[in-house]
């Protein structure tokens, strides 16, 4: 069975300029879809070959790795290897980080800590299915000209 095909006005295709969207490698596409859409809240645009997810007023774009292709030679796209170190992830903004928490919670996510206050905001981190960082933010102080408090546990060591 085909898939209907989506609508145009809900595809990430800016008819000027620019638009940012974020690409995932995910090992399995339907628990992805799900987490995206049912926990986060996300519209499901496309759901395979990839899989589009609108999230608010961006995009998060889903397909397992692969093979190099003619458009990019000689460059594989390999599942992500969660651990505790990461170099890029997902940053959420958020006008109630307590009642996001809460709900997403409900649904399953898994946070690393409750929102904490930073100073300029509060802030916690969730991990995705396949282990992808995403950081729940509210600003807060920041509002008001306050920037993030420097912390010992936040210097080099």
């Amino acid at each position: 069975m085909t898939q209907p095909l989506p609508d145009p006005a809900n595809l990430p295709a800016p008819t000027e300029g620019i638009l940012v969207t974020l690409f995932i490698t995910v090992r399995q596409v339907a628990r992805s879809r799900d987490f995206y859409s049912r926990v986060l809240g996300g519209t499901v645009v496309l759901d395979e070959n990839p899989c589009i997810v609108r999230l608010s007023n961006s995009w998060i774009i889903m397909n397992p790795g692969g093979p190099p292709t003619p458009d990019k030679p000689e460059i594989s796209v390999v599942d992500y290897e969660p651990g505790d170190t990461t170099s890029i992830f997902l940053n959420l903004r958020v006008a109630d980080i307590h009642t996001c928490y809460e709900e997403w919670t409900a649904k399953g996510a898994q946070f690393l800590t409750p929102p904490i206050d930073r100073g300029a905001e509060l802030r916690c981190y969730l991990r995705d299915p396949d282990g992808y960082l995403i950081e729940v933010g509210q600003s807060t102080g920041l509002l008001h000209g306050k920037l993030a408090e420097k912390r010992p546990e936040d210097l080099p060591g």
